[in-house]
């Protein structure tokens, strides 16, 4: 399969959630940080390569249109399929038919996620699927209605169940929207008025055609006034760093010394400096830090905490500070999402900050940081005994 070159954008209901502001426009023009919420899909999507979109509309379709036009001012190609309000999202997609490509990306117009398209894409053709959807974990508790899900996905990717069962089910994840789709699912869809999601989903897991990607960074749906605030903190653009601390900040110590001998932490030549560096060009920066000590009882989680905070108040003395620390206190038998190599402590960051992780850069100092840096999506960097972190970010990062 080629790569995916056109995005369908179901756009058509009427937001009633988001009344009054929807009374006289549709939900994907709603304004965040000054912007159309549907700017940053287009956006989105042409950062990853598609160069066509299709609009399924239905309600106050002409505010769309006028605004988005045939696309050429956002560098793309746009195309719309208009049906009446009544119509529900299956119904909307079998209309576009004669518009669809063999195989599309679809999306819901009011949900944002940071896309890596080639990464799903290269899921789907592992799986084999007619129908793939994007899910997100939920382990927070951080979807759009809290820890409520509507899917259940097996171990290996399949999607055995949608909806809200009516007896015991065991759901775990919700689904986000980023489908990758054959055109070949048009064959499963009825003649009447139907939704995609509530009959046409289980129709393709009736046929076992529907995968899942899953994911932990979090999404931004904006149906809701507080997802709005949420969804606009998240859009406003941050520059982010995460680093390692012991090996990249300073020298490492073995970890029953950190408070009973605070006169030994020292920090590695160029850390200050280029900790202020960082800081002058307007990054975040977050520590992100295994410390297996405390699992292992060499000390105590307020002991550690006690460390920081004096890491914290050196580091003000020299008008440097943290956006935040993470630190995994677990040994490694316990098999916790949050220690390195796995990715927990940045989703744990994401989810707290609103921090697109796909935008944001890591500096760790062994391979464990590497791992970790990639599952979590972040350009990730290592040191060596040739590059400190003040080189780093002078020839890599600031450049």
């Amino acid at each position: 399969m080629t790569g995916i070159k056109q995005a369908v954008i179901l756009a058509g209901g009427r937001g009633k959630r988001l009344r009054p502001i929807t009374d006289k426009i549709p939900k994907p023009m709603v304004q965040i940080n000054g912007r159309p919420f549907l700017e940053y899909l287009v956006e989105l999507l042409n950062e990853n390569g598609i160069s066509e979109i299709v609009m399924l509309l239905g309600y106050l379709p002409d505010k769309v249109i006028e605004h988005l036009g045939d696309g050429s001012k956002f560098g793309i190609k746009i195309k719309y399929s208009v049906g009446a309000v009544e119509d529900e999202t299956g119904t909307r997609i079998r209309n576009a038919k004669h518009l669809l490509d063999n195989k599309f990306l679809l999306l819901y117009c009011d949900n944002y996620w940071p896309l890596k398209l080639g990464s799903i894409l290269d899921f789907y053709r592992r799986f084999g699927k007619l129908a793939m959807l994007t899910a997100y974990n939920n382990r927070d508790g951080g979807g759009e209605y809290g820890y409520k899900n509507n899917l259940t996905i097996l171990e290996n990717g399949e999607v055995t169940f949608y909806g809200q069962p009516a007896k015991s089910v065991e759901l775990n994840a919700i689904d986000i929207g980023f489908f990758v789709l054959d055109k070949k699912i048009l064959n499963f869809m009825p003649a009447h008025n139907f939704s995609f999601q509530h009959e046409g989903l289980p129709r393709l897991i009736a046929e076992r055609q529907l995968a899942a990607y899953r994911t932990d960074h979090p999404y931004y749906p904006i149906t809701g006034e507080k997802l709005l605030n949420a969804a606009a903190h998240f859009l406003e653009p941050k520059k982010v760093i995460f680093l390692d601390r012991d090996g990249v900040i300073n020298k490492k110590m073995p970890e029953e010394n950190y408070v009973k001998h605070w006169e030994e932490f020292e920090f590695l030549p160029g850390a200050l400096e280029a900790l202020s560096l960082l800081k002058k060009a307007g990054y975040q920066t977050y520590i992100i830090t295994n410390q297996r000590g405390v699992g292992r009882g060499l000390m105590k989680e307020s002991d550690l905490e006690t460390l920081h905070s004096k890491l914290a108040k050196e580091l003000k003395e020299n008008n440097i500070e943290f956006g935040g620390i993470y630190y995994c206190p677990h040994d490694f038998v316990a098999d916790c999402f949050c220690r390195k190599p796995k990715p927990g402590m940045f989703f744990r960051a994401a989810r707290e900050h609103h921090l697109d992780l796909t935008k944001a850069w890591f500096v760790g100092d062994d391979q464990r940081d590497l791992e970790a840096g990639k599952a979590a999506g972040c350009k990730t960097i290592l040191l060596d005994q040739n590059r400190n972190l003040l080189r780093i970010v002078q020839e890599e990062i600031l450049i």
